[in-house]
């Protein structure tokens, strides 16, 4: 996996984004906009082969880094994203309810 390139992308219809990995669909990431400045994140998968990687935590940064563009705060409804949230401080700006 080490020489893999993985790849980012936004959804056609910007709802979400997902990751490919050699032309194929590896995980995703699916969030709702609230408002003008809410961001509900309520879905990640990623493929079982590379759970183990930072795939779904790239996911999450990259819906982070979204909201951060469209200054947004953002709600997380789907258990890993919420895990990642509570994880690590680089989301605290975005995070809708700070709860550290």
């Amino acid at each position: 996996m080490a020489d893999e390139k993985i790849t980012y992308d936004i959804f056609p219809n910007g709802a979400g984004f997902y990751a490919n990995c050699d032309g194929q669909h590896i995980g995703e990431i699916t969030f709702v906009r609230v408002g003008s400045d809410k961001m509900i994140i309520d879905y990640t998968a990623v493929s079982e082969k590379y759970r183990s990687g930072a795939v779904g935590l790239n996911l999450v940064r990259c819906a982070a880094d979204l909201a951060r563009k469209q200054h947004r705060k953002v709600i997380t409804l789907c258990p890993f994203a919420t895990a990642m949230f509570s994880r690590y401080s680089e989301f605290d700006d975005v995070r809708f309810l700070h709860t550290r």
